[in-house]
């Protein structure tokens, strides 16, 4: 067996891990609004149509933001079609998902729902057929208090008091020649900068985020993050990237998914710091966020190649099933380690969204018939969002390293770590190997570990192989207690072969 040692250094810190990093995102695409959050015929839903049992699952999950309502769908909406009474609202073709949006779940409804479920709501503007003077009317509409035209019709429509929303997206991936009013950089940049300058003129206190690349293997990328800052260079306070990954006949590498984000990242992060120096006064002291708020395990190659055509060609319908993706042992690891990433870049990352909620590449899972599900990588997302408290650590494992063809040699072990005002520190692990356990020392630096408040595994479950999934029927991935030991001042525990692990320890004072 090998083995790899893990030291906490709890003054070696990197930044505040922000509330923020573990957001969520609903999109009016596939069944992630109407049959995924809002069913009306389900025995769980409310006087409004929200699923009980969803809701349940959602706090559980842990998530703090909610980004909506996309996605490719914002760039052809039209939010006045979201407000007013329900059954005045019309029914429109959403091109972006060739399917028939009825608008029964609209702006006020959400808003509504988000706050049951303790979510922020961070909302996209069209950019896409629209631009600066219908973001600036949507933002009135939501924040201005009373007395003008759009905020008495909010209030006429239900809401008295104002949404209050801080967070807001100026448009969404529009370096795609797949959304609906692609631009250049420089088209995209300048209609940015119009509408962040008028959105401010009418809420100064305001959220911006400006959309970066939609991939790293975008050929714009880079050259399109400089332009989009230079032009907006003092208006917006963060720049988006997404990142989707999958595995490609290729499992090592896959596996090193987390490696992919990291640089991809740090690349952003020094694009912007080059640019920013660059700009000096322009930036009005403005240090600019980097937004993951879009990331997931999706297999994007299996819809482009089998589902893409068909949904885009064929009959428009309402909520159709759209990569509605099964996730197995290994995708739940990679979505630890993702995470990983993002708490590892705390001090550049102010806010990330796991798209998406329901349904649709989703930790949970609905049939109309069936209870909600969590699928498993659910389990990962909602533990680390519940102990990823504090401050975030700079550690590594000193170990074995595994051979990838996409990456390189990358450590066996992949770990990040926090700490919070109670002395807790808390360590999230990660074994890329998939076929070998590796057994891990956690150790102080100048200190020892003075116990073990609780450890928990996610990994096959014993009976079956690393494809096992849960379904509606079944649910055998869950996590299960780790064994962990302390010996001389040392936590130590073996990591099994494809596994994800989270442990939480006390540190004490080593005396002589």
């Amino acid at each position: 067996m090998t083995h790899a040692r893990i030291e906490i250094d709890p003054s070696d810190t990197v930044g505040e891990v922000s509330p923020r990093l573990f957001g969520t995102f609903v999109e009016h695409m596939g069944r992630c609004v109407y049959g995924g959050i809002h069913d009306p015929e389900h025995p769980s839903a409310d006087a409004d149509g929200f699923r009980g049992d969803v809701l349940e699952l959602v706090r559980e999950l842990g998530a703090t933001v909610v980004r909506y309502p996309g996605g490719n769908f914002v760039s052809g909406f039209l939010w006045e079609d979201s407000v007013g009474p329900r059954d005045q609202r019309p029914v429109r073709l959403d091109a972006a998902w060739h399917s028939i949006e009825s608008n029964q779940v609209g702006l006020h409804e959400f808003a509504g729902w988000a706050e049951q479920a303790g979510l922020e709501l961070m909302m996209a503007v069209n950019l896409g057929t629209r631009g600066a003077q219908d973001a600036a009317r949507l933002l009135e509409y939501c924040n201005f208090p009373s007395g003008t035209a759009l905020s008495d019709e909010r209030r006429a429509n239900g809401a008295e008091d104002p949404f209050g929303i801080r967070l807001w997206c100026l448009g969404n991936e529009m370096d795609g020649d797949w959304q609906i009013g692609h631009k250049t950089s420089y088209e995209y940049g300048r209609l940015a900068a119009e509408t962040a300058r008028l959105m401010r003129f009418v809420d100064p206190g305001i959220e911006l985020v400006a959309a970066g690349s939609s991939s790293a293997a975008q050929p714009t990328f880079g050259e399109w993050e400089r332009e989009v800052v230079r032009l907006t260079a003092g208006l917006v306070d963060h720049v988006s990237l997404h990142a989707y990954y999958e595995e490609l006949d290729d499992l090592p590498s896959f596996l090193a998914s987390g490696v992919g984000l990291d640089r991809y990242i740090e690349t952003v992060a020094a694009i912007l710091d080059e640019e920013e120096a660059a700009l000096g006064e322009r930036m009005q002291g403005r240090r600019l966020g980097i937004s993951v708020d879009e990331w997931n395990v999706w297999y994007n190659t299996r819809f482009n190649e089998q589902d893409k055509e068909p949904l885009l060609t064929g009959a428009w319908h309402h909520a159709p099933p759209i990569i509605e993706d099964e996730y197995a042992v290994a995708d739940a690891v990679v979505v630890g380690s993702l995470l990983n990433s993002l708490v590892r870049h705390a001090d550049r990352v102010t806010m990330a969204n796991q798209a998406q909620l329901v349904n649709v590449i989703a930790p949970i899972r609905t049939e109309p018939d069936a209870a909600a599900w969590r699928q498993t990588i659910f389990w990962p997302f909602a533990i680390t969002a519940s102990r990823a408290r504090g401050t975030a650590l700079r550690v590594a494992a000193d170990g074995p390293t595994i051979a990838t063809a996409a990456y390189g040699d990358v450590p066996a072990v992949d770990v990040a770590a926090t700490t919070a005002a109670d002395g807790r520190v808390e360590v999230f692990c990660v074994n890329r190997d998939a076929e070998h356990p590796v057994e891990v020392s956690l150790a102080g630096a100048g200190s020892v570990v003075a116990g073990v408040r609780d450890a928990v595994v996610l990994t096959v479950p014993d009976g079956h192989d690393r494809f096992v999934a849960n379904t509606r029927d079944d649910q055998p991935v869950r996590p299960e207690p780790l064994d962990v030991r302390v010996v001389d001042g040392e936590a130590r525990a073996t990591l099994p072969p494809l596994s994800w692990a989270a442990v939480g320890v006390d540190l004490g004072t080593r005396t002589a």
